[in-house]
């Protein structure tokens, strides 16, 4: 995120009662989950792929990246395609709740003193209308040694 804007707008979800938000920048659509297809080898990263339009896009289970219990199965989740560098990638959350928009100066950096929580993952955190949300670093999602499967699962 570029900290020389003023405001910068973020898109707004939920895994469970955790908040969380990505820069809407990196967001190129957001769908209700397609017919999900297994991958030949069980991924502790990747749910799946999706068919999206003649394109085959990896399923990422934000819950799985962060090791949370599974979501509640009456739940309709949704599909965040989000375009890292190299990749386009599509995060099954539970809700995608608004776009807000924070200033800059407004995000704090995560808190320094909890680690092994999925904190490598959050860029800062920012508060609007009495919540705190936790920003993505999407980019962090994908280590470099995993790259290699997201790209082949996406064929």
């Amino acid at each position: 995120m570029d900290r020389g804007l003023d405001k910068i707008q973020l898109a707004c979800f939920s895994l469970g009662d955790k908040l969380f938000a990505v820069d809407i920048m990196r967001i190129k659509e957001i769908i209700l989950p397609l017919k999900l297809s297994s991958l030949p080898r069980a991924s502790d990263l990747l749910d799946g792929v999706i068919n999206l339009r003649g394109n085959l896009i990896p399923v990422m289970n934000i819950r799985k990246r962060f090791q949370m219990p599974a979501g509640d199965d009456n739940i309709q989740s949704k599909l965040l395609i989000v375009s890292l560098a190299r990749q386009i990638l599509a995060l099954m959350v539970d809700d995608v709740m608004e776009v807000i928009s924070v200033s800059a100066e407004d995000i704090k950096p995560p808190l320094q003193m909890v680690s092994g929580v999925g904190m490598e993952f959050i860029l800062g955190v920012c508060l609007s209308n009495d919540r705190v949300f936790m920003i993505l670093d999407i980019d962090s999602l994908l280590g470099p040694q995993e790259m290699p499967e997201v790209s082949k699962s996406a064929g």
